[in-house]
């Protein structure tokens, strides 16, 4: 069974408990992060948490969603060996696994409905990296990456 972790703030947890399902039914174990409830949070303290059992290799895959997944977005890229990549299709879905090897999707709730969303999700885990000319790209993320843990 594929394991992956989900995580949403406030504005995305209608979304989020909609897509737990359905990748459950798909036969993935989810791993929820939080938050538990439509109660107003702070989406930072979820997306991290998410984020980092990507980067420590607890799941190979996470899904971020808050109102416009931009503050998702942000946090998830934060965290070294996460590549987050905020999908409103499946053309960017496909395309942000095949170029860049994603392996945050983050969706905006507002933008983005249930039926969509299902849909963008299919596309990014049914997808491959390319690599060739893509992989050379990565592997320059990586050496980024590499320097900013330096300066620390």
């Amino acid at each position: 069974m594929k394991k992956i972790a989900i995580a949403s703030d406030h504005g995305g947890f209608i979304l989020k408990e909609t897509l737990k399902a359905y990748l459950s039914k798909k036969r993935y174990a989810v791993k929820d992060f939080g938050t538990y409830s439509k109660e107003r949070c702070d989406y930072p303290e979820y997306a991290y948490r998410a984020s980092l059992a990507v980067s420590r290799g607890q799941v190979k895959q996470a899904i971020l969603i808050c109102k416009s997944g931009i503050g998702n977005s942000i946090v998830a890229n934060k965290v070294p060996g996460v590549r987050g990549a905020l999908c409103f299709n499946v053309t960017a879905a496909r395309l942000s696994r095949q170029h860049n090897d994603s392996n945050v999707l983050v969706l905006g709730a507002a933008f983005v409905k249930p039926a969509l969303a299902k849909k963008i999700v299919d596309v990014w885990l049914a997808t491959q990296f390319e690599g060739g000319r893509h992989r050379r790209r990565l592997n320059q993320i990586r050496e980024i990456e590499k320097t900013l843990r330096g300066r620390r």
